[in-house]
């Protein structure tokens, strides 16, 4: 009676597993491309350090028509306002925040959301 209560089980977890997968759930996120705005004052390598730790399906591209989303990355220390383009100039996000590390954060999390409803 135990055994057939722990195959059960298994069969159970097994099949959530399988409904998990097949939603989409634990899936990668899809690459993203970044071109960083010429009135940007972070520097690209202090932001790319954060995105290769928060998103590493996040790149930066030089070439804007190669790019999903323009970000303007502005501030310093304590003090960074970062916003987000699409394509045709138009600001879809912002966010500011005392860490840089969050700033990124932020901006991975909402360029994530966007290209998964894609």
């Amino acid at each position: 009676m135990e055994r057939r209560l722990a195959t059960k089980k298994i069969l159970l977890v097994y099949t959530m597993l399988l409904l998990a997968v097949a939603a989409g759930i634990g899936a990668e996120p899809k690459p993203v491309k970044l071109v960083l705005s010429p009135a940007s004052s972070v520097p690209r390598a202090d932001i790319m350090k954060h995105i290769v730790d928060k998103c590493p399906n996040v790149s930066f591209v030089l070439d804007s028509r190669k790019s999903d989303f323009m970000l303007e990355a502005w501030g310093w220390s304590g003090n960074y306002k970062f916003t987000v383009f699409q394509k045709g100039g138009q600001a879809v996000y912002s966010t500011s925040t005392v860490l840089l590390s969050n700033a990124v954060k932020d901006v991975c999390k909402f360029v994530n959301s966007q290209s998964a409803r894609d």
